[in-house]
């Protein structure tokens, strides 16, 4: 059994749809960011970082619970748990890693502060941010298309964790003002991993603490 902390944001939406994919049985620990519950001492203990997902796997190296912390962290832990998503032939798995790190130091944090200026930032003073990572959204979605156009998937010809990392971000495009109609290859991506079922259910996370 693994133990998933988690509520709401792309980082956390990634780790369910692996799981779902994985088949592998989780149980969920909700960690309320709102109220600040990141920062009781129960939880610093998983994540001295204070930030969710994170995982206990009980069942881990040697039989032997273990701790991951940071998104992409986890997914690589997963996919060698499983045997899934992550090329054993070198050069595969060095494709699908360098998109995982695009995700990681690109996408995610240039999306994410995206949304922070615009909905949590003052409106005033706060042209000079909007206009940084408007420019920079646009410029990513366009490296994405790029690949997507020689490739169907992320990391080569299968489907994998950067494909599993990416696409809540993605899914976020109406938020970014973004048509994907300008994009016809991540259209074809975007749609092709909707379908998926373990996708459909990972990205069902609950909005508030049941």
């Amino acid at each position: 059994m693994i133990d998933l902390y988690a509520l709401t944001s792309p980082n956390v939406q990634k780790i369910y749809i692996m799981l779902e994919e994985c088949g592998l049985p989780y149980k969920e620990h909700f960690v309320d960011v709102w109220k600040g519950e990141q920062y009781k001492p129960e939880f610093s203990k998983v994540n001295p970082n204070n930030k969710i997902p994170a995982i206990v796997d009980h069942d881990g190296p040697g039989g032997k619970p273990y701790t991951v912390i940071e998104s992409g962290a986890i997914l690589m832990y997963l996919a060698e748990k499983s045997g899934k998503f992550l090329p054993k032939d070198m050069a595969k798995k060095y494709d699908v890693m360098q998109w995982l790190m695009i995700q990681l130091t690109g996408v995610g944090p240039m999306f994410g502060q995206w949304t922070h200026f615009k909905l949590f930032a003052p409106k005033t003073g706060n042209d000079y941010s909007m206009t940084r990572y408007t420019s920079e959204i646009k410029r990513l979605y366009e490296v994405l298309e790029k690949r997507l156009g020689e490739v169907p998937y992320l990391g080569g010809q299968d489907y994998s964790i950067a494909d599993i990392a990416t696409y809540p971000w993605v899914a976020r495009y109406e938020w970014h003002k973004v048509d994907l109609n300008d994009f016809p290859a991540v259209k074809r991506w975007f749609d092709r991993i909707s379908a998926r079922p373990a996708v459909q259910a990972g990205m069902k996370v609950p909005q508030v603490i049941r």
